[in-house]
């Protein structure tokens, strides 16, 4: 898989707290400092290789006794903007590579 990264900067501050004379608590503000941020996105590739590739989408559910929704679903394209929940990104990530990827659905079995 290729990994492209891009790199930003940010500024942060910190804080420590020390004790006054008087025993009470005062925060001593730290000089702003650069962090770096680094970002890493996957490239367009298949992310199944070989699991089911006569279907065309792999969709596996679970059926849980203790669950407190009826369904969820969860990503397994790693695209998903709401990451570990899935938001349908693996259309978008199927068609432009060509995969079968689908999201795991948990089902709150029925009583």
């Amino acid at each position: 898989m290729s990994m492209t990264v891009a790199s930003t900067s940010t500024a942060s501050a910190s804080f420590r707290y020390s004790k006054s004379r008087t025993g009470g608590v005062k925060p001593n503000i730290a000089a702003v400092r650069p962090r770096s941020l680094v970002v890493v996105r996957a490239e367009a590739q298949s992310i199944n290789p070989e699991i089911r590739k006569n279907e065309e989408k792999v969709v596996d559910s679970v059926v849980v006794a203790e669950l407190s929704k009826p369904l969820t679903a969860y990503c397994r394209c790693w695209r998903s903007g709401t990451f570990p929940l899935c938001d349908g990104s693996h259309v978008k990530h199927n068609k432009a590579t060509g995969d079968n990827v689908g999201p795991l659905l948990l089902k709150k079995q029925k009583e």
